[in-house]
């Protein structure tokens, strides 16, 4: 019975945990991180004020725990992309791959638009509490410089493994410029073909003038 019962808190300690996160997302999206609002969150979420305390410590570590869990979600949708390619998948079907997500964000819009600016604008000085995702951003690398290698087998992979990350600053940077704003709820079919191109553009580098050509 005690176990049950405490079972029982758990399980609703992670909904109002997870509640309180949805709602400072929704916050987030509308307003950015200065238009957070403490008693509008808690309402929205069905929450006490003292439960942000409880599991968070502040409004500020709820605002990074929000984030953080954009975040999350955006390495595992990319990670499952990546892990989706064969060996022998093409170096514009890696780059659809790895920008994927960012694709369906920008298709989307509102909220998943909002929430990716959020993220990529925290990005450029990251939370200590990121490092948590230290292995999703390398699992990530990993799978696209796994495929990118057959593509490219005269390149080094600590070579790839930088031009992966020029990509993903690429696709940050996509999200905060007016033409990620000129692209939204553009549909994914659309979007797709103008973006792979630039994503493969950077994966693939150049060497000599001939290779633009």
């Amino acid at each position: 019975m005690q176990t049950e019962r405490a079972d029982g808190r758990r399980e609703a300690g992670r909904r109002t945990r997870d509640s309180l996160i949805a709602a400072a997302l929704d916050q987030l999206a509308e307003r950015g991180p200065e238009g957070l609002t403490l008693r509008e969150i808690t309402a929205n979420a069905g929450a006490n004020v003292s439960a942000v305390s409880y599991h968070f410590g502040s409004l500020k570590g709820l605002c990074d725990a929000a984030i953080e869990h954009a975040l999350e979600q955006y390495l595992d949708a990319q990670i499952q992309a990546l892990g989706s390619l064969e060996p022998t998948s093409t170096l514009e079907q890696v780059a659809a791959a790895f920008a994927r997500p960012m694709v369906h964000a920008l298709a989307a819009g509102g909220r998943d638009l909002a929430v990716m600016r959020t993220v990529a604008r925290v990005g450029i000085d990251p939370p200590e509490g990121w490092e948590r995702l230290s292995s999703k951003f390398a699992r990530s690398r990993e799978d696209a410089v796994k495929v990118l290698a057959a593509n490219l087998p005269g390149v080094e992979q600590e070579e790839l493994a930088f031009r992966t990350r020029c990509a993903a600053g690429l696709l940050n940077w996509l999200a905060l410029a007016p033409i990620g704003a000129e692209l939204a709820s553009t549909p994914v079919e659309q979007i797709e073909p103008l973006l792979t191109p630039v994503v493969a553009g950077a994966f693939h580098g150049y060497s000599s003038p001939a290779d633009l050509r």
